[in-house]
């Protein structure tokens, strides 16, 4: 119920269309349920043969009025619902997309990206046809089916005790229907979710997919998801499919009844106390009332299903982000000098052991610093922390010297530019990739960034230049190109903290040595944090950190590490032998 009033905050801009959807369709409900009253009136004149020709139009032109009114009515009902449904759908879009937005690098690993995908697309249109349901039969469905009944015992007497038989029975019916179909809709969200991610896993991981010729076991494993959420699908409708023959008992009893009873009556009477006109409307208003105790039963199927929708909507609504800006943040980064302060991390408060341990450096502005370390060593976890990815779990991170919670995290971001392990470009132009270091660079300032990164090579030889499109994911160029593109883009926000994680390990030692040069001379005061495997990329380096299980093992220079430290000798002594460093 929270997540569902949570929810009808995104109506906003749209409640006017959601209002007079319920006016009209109140005005709607209420001209049928006259309908036929008035149908009855007209058989009768019929019936009794000498009738007044002037009455007989009267009564079938107040039909035809009446019966254009309510089409007036459901027709601008329709058109004002479209709005405000899908007004409603593209508001909640808007607003889950903006939360994931602020989200910290942890409410994002609470969240798998498949799950994320599947709540604003599946999730977000069952909540927009509940929505739609509401506004429209939520509110017609209760009205027709009241005043439908007691249209019937004023007019029908008699004949509308058929209503306290068929009406308990099919409520009763299409209750347990319901009850009994929920489990396995539920259950069929997660599945979305598993389905979702091995679609998205094989189309990111399509090269890798046929490299290894494994098409046919990816195609195993979706149809597993697929015929897992089909299995699930099937046995709910299938519970739901006895809607229809609950409804058709119902139906036959009230047209049996009715005819019976009311045949017996007019019989017994001699047509006095009721008539053929009588019996019609009676036949109208069991019809009403059973379709609306259907369409009360469909709202209760579509608000259960979606029910577990719109709490897995209010669960990205309502998820508080891990990192905030202080109320009264520093705006300015004095320099890129970085301090961490007996810094220890774990990912989650639960997690059995720290990802760093007692983490103690002190880096000048405008230094070169190295890291090396084998898998797991934590040294992507220790870079994450200076721009505030996560938040430290013991111990403070000094920036500029201030500590990194005080500053505001768009200042405090705009200072430090990360080139990423897993590089990513953007669907676009190179122009438009490069300008997210910088939207308002100039032509010259770009062309320089991609000169420090050695990027211009290669595009001055794209005919289309720095117009050249980029396809979605960068497949279009290969791992160095977009390594060195991502560098520049990087530089163009001219940043107080760079830091390469792993990013020159599709290039040439040559190309990277030019790339180090490169900042060394057009950089020297922003501070450069450099994550690498090889031991050329950092042996430069004002300081290397040597990094293993969390840990600081060893630091120095390249001609101290050489004489301290096992493991950088071990790694340098087989790059070099190798014939790396050559």
């Amino acid at each position: 119920m929270k997540s569902f009033v949570r929810l009808l905050k995104c109506v906003r801009e749209f409640k006017l269309p959601a209002i007079l959807t319920l006016i009209f369709i109140m005005g709607e409900a209420v001209i049928e349920v006259f309908i036929p009253a008035i149908t009855k009136d007209l058989i009768n004149e019929i019936e009794r043969g000498g009738a007044d020709m002037n009455d007989i139009l009267k009564h079938g032109l107040t039909l035809v009025l009446m019966a254009m009114l309510s089409l007036l009515c459901g027709g601008i009902a329709a058109v004002t619902c479209a709005k405000a449904s899908a007004g409603f759908s593209r508001n909640i879009r808007h607003d889950m997309f903006n939360k994931i937005q602020d989200f910290s690098f942890e409410n994002i690993d609470k969240f798998s990206s498949s799950s994320l995908v599947t709540r604003m697309t599946t999730d977000v249109s069952y909540a927009q046809m509940s929505f739609m349901m509401l506004i429209r039969i939520a509110i017609r469905a209760p009205m027709l089916l009241i005043f439908s009944i007691i249209m019937a015992f004023r007019e029908g007497k008699d004949l509308a005790m058929t209503f306290v038989v068929v009406i308990p029975v099919l409520a009763f019916g299409l209750f347990m229907v319901a009850r009994h179909a929920m489990p396995a809709f539920r259950r069929v969200f997660k599945k979305y979710d598993r389905l979702n991610e091995s679609i998205e896993e094989n189309v990111r991981g399509m090269r890798v997919v046929k490299g290894f010729s494994r098409q046919e076991y990816e195609k195993e494993k979706f149809n597993r998801a697929a015929e897992d959420i089909c299995r699930d699908f099937t046995k709910a409708e299938r519970i739901v499919a006895l809607n229809t023959p609950i409804m058709q008992l119902c139906m036959h009893f009230n047209l049996i009844f009715i005819l019976l009873i009311g045949s017996k009556i007019i019989i017994s009477s001699g047509g006095t106390s009721l008539g053929i006109g009588s019996i019609s409307m009676m036949l109208t208003y069991g019809m009403q009332v059973l379709m609306q105790l259907m369409m009360l039963s469909s709202i209760f199927v579509m608000l259960t299903i979606s029910g577990e929708s719109i709490r897995r909507i209010g669960e990205v609504l309502e998820e508080k982000p891990k990192l905030e800006s202080p109320a009264s943040p520093v705006t300015e980064v004095k320099d890129g000098s970085i301090v961490f302060d007996n810094v220890s991390f774990k990912y989650s408060a639960t997690a059995e052991r720290f990802a760093l341990e007692n983490i103690n450096l002190d880096i000048k502005s405008g230094m070169t610093v190295g890291i090396l370390g084998g898998t797991g060593s934590s040294k992507t976890t220790l870079v994450q922390l200076i721009p505030r990815l996560y938040d430290t779990t013991e111990g403070s991170i000094r920036i500029g010297g201030v500590d990194v919670r005080e500053y505001g995290l768009k200042e405090l971001r705009d200072s430090v530019a990360m080139v990423l392990q897993k590089n990513l470009l953007f669907s676009g132009t190179i122009n438009e990739n490069l300008r997210w270091g910088n939207e308002n660079a100039t032509d010259e300032e770009i062309a320089e960034a991609c000169h420090l990164a050695c990027a211009d090579e290669f595009i001055e030889s794209f005919p289309d230049k720095y117009e050249t499109k980029i396809e979605q994911g960068g497949t279009n160029v290969s791992g160095g190109q977009k390594q060195r593109l991502c560098i520049a883009r990087a530089l163009l926000k001219k940043p107080k903290i760079l830091i390469l994680d792993d990013s020159t390990s599709a290039v040439d030692t040559h190309t990277d040595a030019l790339i180090r040069s490169a900042f060394a001379q057009y950089i020297p005061e922003t501070t450069k944090i450099i994550i690498a495997q090889r031991v050329s990329s950092v042996q430069d380096a004002d300081l290397i950190l040597i990094m293993d299980n969390g840990k600081i093992v060893s630091s120095g220079t390249h001609d101290e590490l050489l004489t301290t430290s096992e493991i950088y000798k071990e790694i340098y002594e087989q790059q070099t032998n190798g014939g790396d460093e050559e």
